[in-house]
């Protein structure tokens, strides 16, 4: 149900996968809903080379329709599913001149792994609809029994989207001592009830297919290829965004290509599906389609926040998640679900929504490649952390940074490139994460092996505990949150200290704009507080326009207590210049130190 190769033609339309390896796992596996399979054979694909260290091995996992085959391996080899991620050199996010990359078919696959049209050894048939049901849980089993075979023990990553991302957090829970990183992208902690809803009509379509033969048709003249076909359209329809099939279908919606078809072909839509659900027969087992989808439905890392928690408790690696904003079969809500507990679980974590209308298949799709790519890329590198070039710092960060007692942990709002974060990890600094929803700013502080996660302040901070953090810093961001006093409420709670940096609009210089030029406000290129107010008035990020006498004023009556309050001229030094005479008037910039105190 959840993925396609690409929302465009299949990349390829059967053949055989040259560089398939197979290993054949030890004994009997008892599966988790009963049930065991003997002789268990794992199909994979390998791409670089294993260090002498035996600690640059990455896993990925693919999705409902993928295999082995997620890269070519050279120019004569077939396109694989992930070409654009998955390659030698720098230019790719997981470079095989630096990671030894490994990719299994899943087992209930049809790609070399033992499956429902593998003979099973006990009756000399093909197991058919009598193979067992899995769980995502059996799935990695048989990668672990296969990793152990082939003498592969800790995991630098496990990479998966979908389906596959499901595979890579199970791995992270089961498995905590052996994944140094997971990256889950397009994924979630289960399927919602509309998601499950599809991939039960889907099933539905291949079982009552006349062709099915209750699941022994493999030796019948006829396959069940219409239900497959049409569980295959369905699937594709969940791939997409409205804005995708708008634009793909709309332009030629009563123009369709003319295939020869059995199904409707009367819009462009129709014969676009036709084709996909056609292709998809020539390449996909029924049996493996039905036994994969379930397995998916199964799927189930908790329904509530508290459930999360326990089962993600056992992780212990670094996490990256992402979503896509317009997918709508695992939306970025349930992306945030995760992001939410491994944040109030103290877990490393980065997470950004990638902007798109492509859909579901975003992850698959070469202009989105491109902007999540660098994420993992940073995340596969641990020398990111000690060889980051320094982050160049204003005036405000350099007094902010002054603040902050050795060992604090702290989180940023509004962390932009992560310019105080990667300063404060110099300093040796642990416990740090930033909160931020500029992309290109995401992807900069990440490259600097930060923890960010992409998160609107304006819904508060529901992925933190109580006094989680020593000290909260929320730098030039007040003025361009709508619920102040939520978020202010907010800060106080998940820090033991707040620091509030803040652009001060009854500064003097903004005053006189008004009254000389009766213009709005706008900072003077002197000032390195610029990027706070230094906007047109159409263009401006600004909702609230407070001075220092306004945010004194207020935290007086909310009874917040201010500890330190540092009143800066930004513009002179690089630490800016202390202004003690009518700070109201003459700074720029405040910087208060608050709290609530019990």
């Amino acid at each position: 149900m959840t993925d396609s190769f690409s929302s465009s033609d299949d990349i390829r339309s059967g053949g055989e996968l040259a560089h398939l390896q197979l290993v054949e796992l030890p004994g009997v596996m008892a599966l988790e809903r009963g049930g065991e399979l003997p002789g268990v054979v794992v199909g994979y694909e390998t791409y670089g080379e294993l260090n002498e260290a035996r600690d640059n091995a990455v896993l990925i996992c693919h999705a409902i329709s993928g295999d082995s085959h997620v890269a070519r391996h050279d120019g004569d080899d077939l396109p694989g599913w992930w070409d654009e991620l998955v390659g030698p050199g720098d230019k790719f996010a997981i470079d095989t001149e630096r990671y030894f990359v490994i990719c299994t078919n899943v087992l209930g696959g049809c790609s070399g792994t033992t499956g429902p049209r593998t003979v099973n050894p006990q009756t000399g048939r093909r197991y058919g609809a009598e193979f067992p049901v899995i769980t995502i849980g059996d799935m990695v089993e048989t990668q672990r029994r296969a990793l152990d075979e082939l003498g592969i023990g800790k995991l630098r990553a496990v990479v998966g989207g979908s389906l596959g991302g499901h595979q890579a957090l199970t791995w992270a829970t089961r498995h905590p001592d052996r994944v140094e990183n997971c990256i889950a992208i397009a994924t979630s902690p289960r399927l919602t009830s509309q998601a499950l809803g599809f991939d039960v009509v889907a099933r539905n379509a291949i079982q009552t297919d006349p062709h099915f033969a209750g699941g022994q048709y493999y030796d019948e003249p006829e396959q069940p290829a219409t239900g497959l076909a049409i569980a295959r359209m369905l699937g594709h329809i969940t791939y997409l965004s409205t804005e995708a099939m708008d634009a793909k279908f709309d332009p030629d919606r009563h123009s369709p290509r003319d295939i020869a078809t059995a199904f409707e072909k009367k819009f462009s839509v129709g014969a676009y599906l036709a084709h996909q659900g056609q292709k998809f027969v020539e390449r996909f087992d029924a049996n493996s389609y039905v036994t994969i989808s379930l397995a998916m439905d199964l799927f189930d890392l908790g329904r509530t926040r508290r459930e999360l928690l326990s089962t993600l408790r056992s992780s212990r690696c670094r996490f990256l998640v992402v979503s896509f904003s317009s997918d709508w079969l695992f939306t970025p809500a349930q992306s945030r679900e995760i992001v939410n507990a491994l944040a109030a679980l103290d877990r490393s974590v980065t997470y950004c929504e990638i902007t798109t209308t492509a859909g579901h298949d975003a992850f698959l799709l070469v202009d989105e490649i491109g902007q999540f790519g660098p994420l993992v890329a940073a995340r596969l590198d641990a020398a990111l952390e000690t060889n980051a070039a320094p982050a160049e710092l204003r005036a405000n960060d350099r007094r902010i940074l002054d603040l902050i007692e050795p060992g604090k942990s702290v989180l940023d709002l509004g962390c932009g490139s992560g310019r105080v974060l990667s300063e404060l990890r110099r300093r040796g600094h642990d416990k740090l994460m930033g909160v931020e929803v500029a992309q290109e700013k995401i992807i900069i502080a990440a490259s600097r092996g930060l923890d960010v996660i992409d998160y609107d302040l304006n819904h508060g901070l529901p992925a933190f505990d109580d006094h989680q953090f020593d000290l909260v810093v929320m730098s030039a961001t007040l003025q361009a949150i709508e619920h102040v006093e939520t978020l202010l409420d907010e800060t106080l709670r998940v820090g033991r200290q707040v620091i509030l940096s803040f652009p001060n609009f009854a500064h003097q210089e903004l005053r006189e704009m008004f009254v000389r030029e009766g213009r709005s406000p706008k900072a003077s290129n002197r000032s390195s507080c610029g990027s706070s107010y230094g906007y047109e008035w159409y263009n401006t990020p600004n909702r609230r326009f407070p001075s220092i006498a306004d945010v004194e004023d207020f935290c007086r009556a909310k009874g917040v207590t201010i500890h330190r309050a540092i009143y800066l001229d930004t513009g002179d030094t690089e630490y800016g210049r202390e202004i003690t005479d009518d700070p109201n008037l003459n700074a720029d910039t405040a910087i208060l130190v608050i709290s609530r105190e019990s």
